[in-house]
């Protein structure tokens, strides 16, 4: 047996999510290195760790032994390093946050210089939809969460992060056609939402429902990115957040649409349970953001700052 840690590690992100699509995303690796990755771990065993049928990915009864000694054989590892670094007199252990899929654009942002401080503390970060993300803070599962919209059922606190615009974004095709139009636009040409429970669909939403808009042709989509690219390839327009188009921007494959009332205006705010009590990672990590999030803005969203 040859296998890596690495391997390891990939492959009880694959068993848990059940596909290497959001394995990838949740590992901020591309979904090519996953497979590549799954196929080296296979081909040290005779008996098959997955097994596709139709289009759904499986973990067969063998795959989950293999992961079930895949997560102890992590978990020992990680005792390992954070025993010699504690011995060392570094601050160790595990930092669990959960974080709605606009967010993996802000998140990593306010997390790479405390980790490089404190190299002792793991990262646990799920990036998931709004309902999941807040079932997860509920249940007392993770130490914070990032939210654009704050709940309204549960007791929180929060450190409000970066402001979270939205704007009616068409690509250059459309774009022409878009300033030709009479009477309103979005009643006009197709308008590409999210899924029902986004965030950004209840945002974009009230702001349609506050213009007396009606809308009669709509898309929908089941994330920031997948909106993104159809708006790219002309499918319509889309009320998308600024903080996951500086890219699309610079490179003019989108334009902002000027529209009255826009852009809608949320925060992003990392919140915790109230009365919550802190491990010391998570306690270090409330410290470092009370202390260094206006230096982070400034060093990492300058470009974000410019759009109003």
């Amino acid at each position: 047996m040859n296998y890596t840690l690495n391997q390891l590690r990939i492959f009880l992100k694959i068993a848990e999510t059940k596909s290497i699509t959001k394995a990838a995303e949740i590992l901020f690796l591309t979904q090519p290195a996953v497979s590549i990755q799954l196929k080296n771990l296979q081909n040290q065993f005779e008996i098959p760790l997955t097994e596709v049928i139709g289009r759904q990915l499986y973990i067969t009864p063998f795959g989950e032994e293999i992961a079930e000694a895949a997560k102890r054989i992590l978990e020992e590892v990680a005792t390992m390093k954070h025993k010699s670094l504690a011995y060392k007199g570094f601050l160790t252990g595990k930092l669990t946050i959960a974080v709605v899929s606009t967010g993996k654009y802000v998140m990593p942002y306010f997390l790479s210089g405390f980790l490089q401080r404190h190299e002792g503390i793991d990262l646990n970060m799920d990036v998931t939809n709004r309902y999941k993300v807040l079932k997860s803070l509920e249940k007392n599962e993770v130490d914070f969460a990032l939210v654009s919209v704050l709940p309204e059922n549960l007791q929180i606190e929060a450190i409000p992060l970066l402001e979270n615009k939205l704007f009616l974004i068409s690509n250059k095709s459309l774009s022409g056609k878009v300033l030709n139009q009479k009477g309103n636009i979005m009643e006009n040409l197709p308008l590409i939402y999210r899924e029902q429970g986004s965030a950004t669909r209840q945002e974009m939403e009230s702001f349609l429902v506050k213009k007396n808009i009606t809308v009669t042709k709509k898309l929908q989509l089941t994330s920031n990115e997948a909106v993104k690219q159809a708006v790219i390839a002309g499918l319509g327009l889309s009320i998308m957040p600024l903080i996951g188009l500086k890219n699309e921007l610079l490179d003019d494959e989108i334009e902002i649409i000027p529209v009255k009332g826009l852009p809608i205006t949320t925060f992003w705010h990392l919140i915790w349970l109230k009365g919550k009590k802190f491990t010391p990672a998570a306690k270090a990590y409330h410290n470092y953001l009370e202390q260094d999030k206006n230096s982070i803005i400034k060093e990492n969203f300058q470009w974000h700052q410019d759009y109003h």
